[in-house]
């Protein structure tokens, strides 16, 4: 018999606010379990990996869903997914399904030369951009990688100050204006509740089973 368990394969970077929003709406039929953020840095590795992980638990939940975006692996993810019938989170990146479509189009309308931050982003700014683009060992780059943008803007989340103000320091190392936004969880509560809510029990005997998060 279905117990409409779900399983979300989540990106770790946006593994807080998957489980914040699991939490707040009581989904205990709902397991997270998450990739290492870095991938990010190559994601021509995100499809195997979220492949290699479908097949490592596609016995122990009834639902998959993946919450990843195509996150510029040019559609090889989607070619993963399409034949199992797994759906993903829509949209080309994490900035668009945090700050909603509509929303992330007028962003970048406004001013194309924009270079994101999401919360996650912001504390891991060091490691992620920094490190990740090798600006640590090769300071003078940065004007290749940075001389087209215009300013930082911080997709916030969880409207720390603290974040707020790394946010605009980040900004001010890279030498480009800085434009906050305060959108909360929102725009992925909205795309993940039809999904995570729907797939649950149809009876009213709680939760199938105890889930344990994934960090």
């Amino acid at each position: 018999m279905a117990t409409g368990r779900v399983m979300v394969i989540a990106c770790g970077a946006i593994a807080r606010e998957v489980l914040r929003i699991r939490d707040m709406n009581g989904w205990d039929h709902v397991e997270v379990q998450c990739l290492p953020a870095g991938l990010h840095n190559t994601p021509q590795a995100i499809p195997k990996a979220v492949s290699d992980k479908i097949e490592q638990v596609r016995n122990q939940a009834d639902t998959l869903f993946v919450a990843y975006a195509d996150c510029g692996t040019a559609g090889a993810l989607d070619r993963v997914l399409e034949p199992l019938n797994i759906e993903r989170l829509p949209g080309a990146h994490c900035y668009e399904f945090f700050a909603g479509s509509e929303a992330f189009g007028d962003l970048t309308d406004e001013q194309p030369g924009s270079f994101y931050l999401t919360d996650f982003l912001v504390r891991h700014f060091e490691r992620l951009v920094i490190q990740g683009l090798g600006l640590d060992r090769h300071p003078e780059l940065a004007g290749q990688y940075f001389g087209n943008y215009r300013r930082v803007v911080h997709l916030a989340q969880d409207g720390s100050r603290s974040l707020r103000r790394q946010a605009a320091g980040h900004a001010k190392r890279l030498g480009l204006d800085f434009d906050y936004r305060q959108l909360g969880d929102g725009p992925l509560a909205a795309v993940l509740t039809p999904v995570l809510e729907n797939a649950g029990p149809a009876t009213d005997n709680g939760p199938s089973a105890s889930l344990e998060k994934t960090p």
